[in-house]
């Protein structure tokens, strides 16, 4: 055998056992240690919940008449970001993780949604919707500063910070009013098309190591979860139901995703883990449990 052949064989030997160890290693379930966050009406309207991230101890962090959803986790899992509708119109607000000091971050005329953290957690990402136009902005963490990074006549929606902070993934239908998912810089440049396909795709969520993103796709007749590399290949499904699968969220170790489903007749909120694999519901209401669930750092 030349020295050629045998690198290659060499390289192959350590790749495999390295998936061994690592598959050998995945646990069984999600630790308990960090919660999930998710938006549920089970009280009459949307409130926001937490919980361990085994589905235990569901407990209420909102008490509100109107809607809270939307709901982010800042990245040192103290504060959660949500979009309320308590004072007449969509704005958004941060909150301590046990539900206290929930402060307004927004006051505008207009729809505030769609929070979400920079990893340094000193600004948010948010969308900033009209009747007949939305773009993607970014404010400090205290709500000064507010910007718009995109400019399109089209829809501008759901931003999500890649883990370095560089650049943003977002959905937009600017073209031919297909429903794709877009990547820009952090200060809203070289915006670039990932997906291209006349169904839906949305959703996006990155991965805690920059490598892949999840997002939720209708291309195949259905909503279902599907994740691609971060420059759009590799594009692969992994849940597969007839129902609507949705709103995907890496777990901080990059091991499980949870998401929304409504297989069970409403939505509700299940993991599995990051190849598709031990698809396990969480919450078991007659209301909907389903509102963008979300783990905390």
């Amino acid at each position: 055998m030349n020295t050629k052949n045998l690198r290659v064989l060499t390289l192959l030997v350590v790749l495999v056992t390295a998936i061994i160890l690592i598959d050998g290693c995945v646990p069984e379930k999600p630790s308990i240690r960090n919660r999930i966050a998710f938006t549920s009406g089970r009280d009459g309207n949307d409130e926001i919940y937490v919980m361990n991230s085994d589905g235990s101890q569901q407990t209420r962090l909102t008490n509100n008449p109107a809607r809270d959803w939307c709901l982010k986790w800042s990245p040192d899992g103290k504060r959660i970001a949500f979009a309320s509708y308590r004072d007449g119109n969509w704005e958004i607000y941060v909150m301590n993780s046990d539900g206290s000091g929930q402060t307004r971050l927004t006051n505008n005329p207009v729809i505030d949604i769609d929070a979400d953290w920079s990893p340094d957690g000193k600004r948010i990402a948010f969308t900033r919707r009209h009747d007949d136009n939305a773009e993607i902005y970014v404010m400090n963490s205290d709500g000064s500063e507010q910007t718009r990074l995109t400019n399109n006549p089209a829809f501008d929606i759901d931003p999500n910070w890649s883990p370095d902070g560089t650049q943003i993934v977002f959905r937009s239908d600017r073209d031919a009013y297909n429903k794709d998912i877009y990547l820009m810089n952090s200060d809203g440049s070289e915006q670039t098309r990932l997906t291209n396909n006349p169904a839906y795709d949305g959703d996006p969520d990155w991965s805690p190591d920059g490598v892949w993103i999840a997002f939720a796709s209708r291309r195949d007749d259905n909503k279902d979860i599907y994740v691609m590399n971060s420059d759009g290949s590799g594009q692969t499904r992994l849940t597969n139901n007839p129902s609507l699968d949705g709103d995907p969220d890496w777990s901080p170790d990059g091991v499980w995703i949870v998401f929304s489903s409504y297989r069970d007749g409403n939505f509700e909120v299940y993991v599995m883990r990051a190849d598709g694999s031990g698809q396990t519901r969480l919450t078991n209401n007659p209301a909907s449990d389903g509102g963008g669930p979300t783990w905390q750092p």
